[in-house]
């Protein structure tokens, strides 16, 4: 892969919400592009090749064949104890490929402790030592390796929570979903799915050794501001407010609601030469109002 010039064969490990995104950015740019699912016979039919990974079955022919022709991989499987287990299955092949040329990894920044509502960037160490921190280093590290040992360019996308259409508050209202939960002086970044889809082409259109990303929008803010907008939009009614220490809120969603930190993303705009188009929540928002999100089926195929 040349500076300016998009891989021909992309291969997204573990084709959730994200990689979906960047298939459908890449396949119209002529890229062409398959993907792994634990179950390819439950996934939509969209045009895209998907092949079987599951973490109790060995690869099959038809994806080992598909890492063997791939220039570029992206993983996208969410980590266990030992790391990313795509990647213990795929290993061997990917050291074998003749063709791998880049691969990526889609990380959190839940690898950063809490800042009390301080900035982090590129340069911040990450500092969390929780199970989820801990898993997500231990993937970065594992992938970071692989591309030193095959000398290729590599990249990590740190990410903060992910929304888009499908998936954000107004869905989550209409469904009866909403969790109102509030922490005085919370804040944190999101990204439209569609920005990130739109970084991972930059990147790989910019391979580097080792690089390191924190795509973000530009508004850090409470997460009760976002689904206030989203009730507004809506004209749903806000579901009761909920202390984020409160003992009856599940585990996972304290520990969420427990570090409180802005990104700053002037490094990787440069790098990338990126901006994000949603450039906070009520673009993102509205977008995915105008698309049929949180509206009755009858009223969203209008």
């Amino acid at each position: 892969m040349t500076a300016g010039a998009l891989p021909r064969r992309v291969l997204i490990l573990g084709l959730g919400h994200a990689g979906r995104a960047l298939a459908h950015r890449l396949r119209p740019l002529g890229v062409v592009v398959e993907g792994s699912v634990r179950e390819p016979a439950a996934a939509p039919e969209d045009g895209i090749t998907r092949h079987r990974l599951h973490p109790d079955h060995l690869p099959d022919a038809a994806l080992l064949a598909a890492v063997a022709r791939a220039d570029a991989v992206l993983g996208s499987v969410p980590p266990d104890a030992d790391g990313d287990p795509a990647l213990r299955l795929l290993a061997p092949a990917l050291r074998a490929s003749p063709a791998l040329r880049w691969v990526g990894y889609l990380s959190s920044t839940a690898v950063y402790g809490d800042r009390d509502g301080g900035w982090i960037d590129e340069g911040s160490r990450a500092d969390a030592t929780d199970a989820t921190a801990t898993r997500r280093l231990r993937a970065e590290a594992q992938w970071r390796a692989l591309a030193a040992g095959c000398g290729i360019a590599s990249a990590v996308f740190r990410l903060p929570g992910l929304y888009g259409r499908g998936r954000n508050a107004l869905v989550r209202l209409a469904q009866g979903k909403a969790r109102h939960v509030v922490r005085p002086g919370l804040v944190f970044n999101r990204l439209h799915v569609d920005d990130l889809a739109d970084a991972v082409v930059a990147a790989m259109r910019r391979p580097v050794h080792d690089a390191l990303y924190l795509p973000a929008d530009d508004e850090p803010a409470p997460p009760q501001d976002v689904l206030a907008h989203a009730a507004r939009l809506g004209g749903f009614a806000l579901p009761p407010a909920l202390a984020w220490d409160d003992p009856a809120l599940e585990p996972a969603l304290r520990r969420f609601h427990a570090s409180n930190k802005r990104i700053d993303s002037r490094r990787t705009r440069e790098a990338l030469q990126w901006q994000p188009r949603f450039r906070s929540y009520r673009e993102g928002l509205r977008d995915a109002w105008e698309a049929g999100d949180g509206r009755p089926a009858a009223d969203a195929a209008r």
